[in-house]
């Protein structure tokens, strides 16, 4: 299964409809947990989350609207009996903010933290790129390979049944047919998670392509120059990256309390969004992963 549970969508305050930051997204075995910022353990319980799914917890940075929920995450992981690995990625210079949070949970996880000090890749399929923000700040972005979807009338004018379909898929070649004749490619899903930063490179970087992006979305274009200020996206700058990017959907998140209707952003970051889905998060929700694409 492949999802984004939605734990929390404002940002440096919350409301009483919107709790900090908190996103979990399950990737087949996988559950990463990005930016869980205060309340995200109760959040979990509202949203069904349990905390024996959280195999990854992901920094952007260590603003405490992104991380001061890390402690509650960690203890309840440990009164849960959590058995297997858990890494935890941040930003190198937050080093040691991270480790003053985790010195708060109790001991009993086996914990790993992973530093980065600049883009590249973090695990197989996973990378980080630089955001411009206040603090060091990173976005993530998680790359399936692509593969192959086997077409079954060309299969059988192949005269390739039964076990040797998937003996074709894992060697290449069957009988002197090629894979490619047999079959269309299949383009690997992505996802991206772009938080606290103005325009930049890093933020394009992330969005290229992607399925399923979840954007900050501070202020409104009318508050251009408190984003500029604090360095945030403002509704129309999310939806650009949006279309630039290719995107198929847009998350928006990460609202100032100012706005107590989002309507407006969502209808300015759709003008300027291309041929991108735009949704507006709420707490709680649970959005799945987009169709996947089809291709020769």
């Amino acid at each position: 299964m492949r999802e984004l549970v939605i734990l929390g969508t404002a940002s440096q305050v919350p409301t009483r409809t919107r709790n900090q930051n908190g996103y979990l997204l399950r990737w087949d075995g996988q559950g990463l947990l990005f930016d869980p910022g205060e309340g995200t353990q109760r959040q979990m319980t509202y949203a069904g989350v349990s905390s024996t799914r959280i195999t990854r917890i992901c920094l952007t940075h260590v603003h405490g609207d992104h991380c001061l929920g890390l402690p509650g995450v960690l203890s309840r992981m440990v009164l849960d009996g959590v058995e297997h690995p858990v890494h935890v990625h941040y930003p190198a210079s937050g080093a040691e903010v991270v480790r003053a949070l985790v010195s708060l949970a109790p001991p009993g996880l086996d914990l790993r933290l992973h530093p980065h000090a600049g883009a590249g890749d973090i695990a197989p399929g996973f990378e980080v790129r630089p955001l411009r923000h206040r603090v060091e700040t990173y976005g993530y972005r998680l790359v399936e390979p692509d593969g192959r979807t086997l077409l079954p009338d060309r299969l059988a004018a192949a005269g390739i049944t039964g076990p040797d379909a998937g003996r074709m898929q894992r060697q290449g070649s069957l009988r002197g047919i090629a894979l490619a004749e047999v079959s269309v490619r299949r383009p690997g899903q992505r996802f991206a998670l772009v938080m606290d930063t103005a325009p930049c490179p890093g933020a394009d970087e992330l969005a290229d392509g992607a399925d399923l992006l979840v954007a900050e979305c501070t202020f409104a274009d009318d508050d251009a120059a408190l984003a500029a200020r604090f360095l945030h996206l403002t509704a129309g700058q999310a939806g650009r990256l949006a279309a630039v990017g290719g995107v198929r959907t847009v998350v928006l998140t990460h609202f100032s309390s100012r706005y107590a209707d989002v309507s407006a952003l969502a209808a300015q970051a759709r003008s300027r969004a291309g041929g991108a889905s735009v949704l507006t998060a709420n707490d709680l929700d649970r959005i799945p992963f987009p169709k996947r694409r089809t291709g020769i």
